[in-house]
């Protein structure tokens, strides 16, 4: 058994974050394949012996189970050394950018996406309203990083693994990333890291034809 069990499925970005992270540092890692779209994080088993919240990812490392993406990132950071902060003011622009990502970046893509590609039908006026929000959050970013690499400075941190992810299902978002030119030169510099690779060729999926 791997040292760390990520409980995930490749259609999640939030799980992405925790594969990446995981890839990137070289940890000994393996996926636990979650059947999201049959229904399993709602199971009363799954909630309580897995995640009591009824969701994905979990991270499983000794007697230690964490949820919500973020808190992994962060203690994967620690246990690896990896793309973590430098000092105390870096660690806050870190958490920052995570939770600026947890509630205007993700929050908005991942839902757009979600009724756009995986829902049977979507109100048009809803669409409309998670597509702004989603592109006004974009624009913030692209003008972030017309500065700087990337989100935090010179270095890649857990605030660009936590606020990338959704990114890479560009085929899937509902909207087009091509107005940010400076989000894809980011998003490029991503994913020339070494390891780095696609959500589907990370995670298990129980859905075909996903490239």
């Amino acid at each position: 058994m791997a040292d760390y069990q990520l409980y995930c499925f490749g259609e999640s970005g939030n799980a992405y974050k925790a594969a990446l992270m995981l890839t990137l540092t070289n940890l000994d890692w393996e996926p636990v394949f979650v059947d999201f779209f049959n229904g399993e994080t709602r199971n009363p088993g799954y909630r309580e012996h897995v995640n009591e919240m009824g969701e994905a990812p979990v991270l499983k490392h000794g007697s230690i189970k964490l949820s919500q993406s973020g808190v992994i990132l962060d203690y994967l950071a620690e246990q690896s050394g990896q793309f973590s902060a430098q000092d105390d003011d870096h660690r806050r622009e870190i958490w920052r950018w995570i939770l600026f990502d947890n509630h205007k970046f993700t929050s908005y893509l991942a839902t757009l996406r979600f009724l756009t590609t995986f829902a049977e039908s979507a109100d048009t006026a809803v669409l409309s309203f998670l597509r702004g929000r989603a592109e006004g959050a974009l624009g913030i970013v692209d003008k972030h990083l017309a500065t700087q690499p990337f989100m935090t400075g010179d270095t890649v941190t857990i605030a660009d693994l936590s606020m990338c992810a959704y990114l890479f299902y560009e085929d899937e978002l509902g909207l087009s990333l091509k107005p940010y030119a400076n989000v894809l030169s980011w998003l490029h510099r991503i994913r020339s890291l070494p390891g780095w690779q696609h959500p589907y060729d990370l995670m298990p999926t129980s859905r075909r034809d996903t490239r």
